[in-house]
């Protein structure tokens, strides 16, 4: 087991818990307090960080919500990933891909720059595409295989060769690569049937899990299916913890949604 795989095991079973928040600061739902000053993404997610680091393994930054506010929203991207504290895994959910060198400036970004754990990517250019972020031997890659969104029917569920599912061929792919040991793969919650498939397909895979909570994703069943010898899953959760009264939510409301989180699931360890 390579250090990066080891660190994230010991910070699972420490934790005793698999949750990832993921931080989607929506600026037109953040409480107004934030809204009204000058950095209020950043303020906003500080205070969410500060509330649950310990009880959290990661955290899955959506950079969308930076992004659309222009360099201010890059500069409040940069200085959360510093505050969060360094033994929490941090995401960044950009995902990206493109052809080798524009991949390898996506990786330096991230990588070097920003200096994240972890980084979403999508596959469907090929293993070529990514092998500029798989390069980096101390992050982990995480590559879109079955979503939780509607919308994976159209073509993740599509078979092709052999009668196979394109998300088996993606998972398959890659675990053929050197670089299968620092790749997680998407595995939506809002998938029950097809878990104990991908598990037996992928038995060594870490796994990061969105679809539990606003999506509808049953959290029992989903660690009962997924669940390895390591862990192997980080679960996602955004919006039932972030705005889980929706525009009335309060920093409390937040803290007691975190705590409810980590202990269901300290409860299935």
């Amino acid at each position: 087991m390579n250090k990066k795989r080891e660190y994230l095991v010991e910070r699972i079973n420490t934790m005793k818990s698999f949750l990832c928040i993921g931080l989607d600061p929506d600026i037109d739902k953040i409480p107004a307090f934030y809204r009204n000053s000058s950095s209020p993404l950043l303020n906003f997610c500080a205070d969410v960080v500060h509330n649950s680091f310990d009880h959290v393994v990661a955290y899955k930054i959506n950079i969308a919500f930076f992004e659309s506010q222009g360099p201010e929203g890059w500069r409040q991207l940069e200085e959360l990933v510093k505050l969060i504290p360094n033994e929490c895994f941090v995401i960044a959910d950009a995902k990206r891909a493109d052809i080798g060198n524009t991949s390898s400036h996506y990786a330096k970004y991230y990588f070097e720059r920003l200096n994240v754990d972890a980084l979403t990517l999508h596959p469907y250019m090929g293993v070529d595409s990514l092998e500029p972020f798989l390069n980096y031997h101390n992050k982990w890659s995480v590559i879109l295989a079955l979503t939780s969104n509607k919308g994976s029917n159209d073509f993740e569920k599509l078979k092709i060769e052999n009668q196979q599912y394109l998300f088996e061929s993606v998972i398959q792919k890659f675990n053929s690569t050197e670089f299968a040991d620092q790749i997680m793969f998407v595995i939506g919650a809002t998938n029950p049937e097809y878990m104990q498939q991908i598990r037996t397909q992928a038995p060594n895979s870490f796994f990061l899990i969105p679809g539990i909570g606003e999506q509808g994703g049953e959290l029992e069943e989903t660690v009962r299916k997924l669940r390895n010898k390591d862990g192997g899953m980080l679960i996602n959760v955004s919006r039932k913890i972030l705005f889980p009264n929706g525009l009335e939510t309060t920093m409390d409301d937040i803290r007691t949604s975190i705590l409810d989180y980590a202990n269901q699931m300290k409860s299935l360890f």
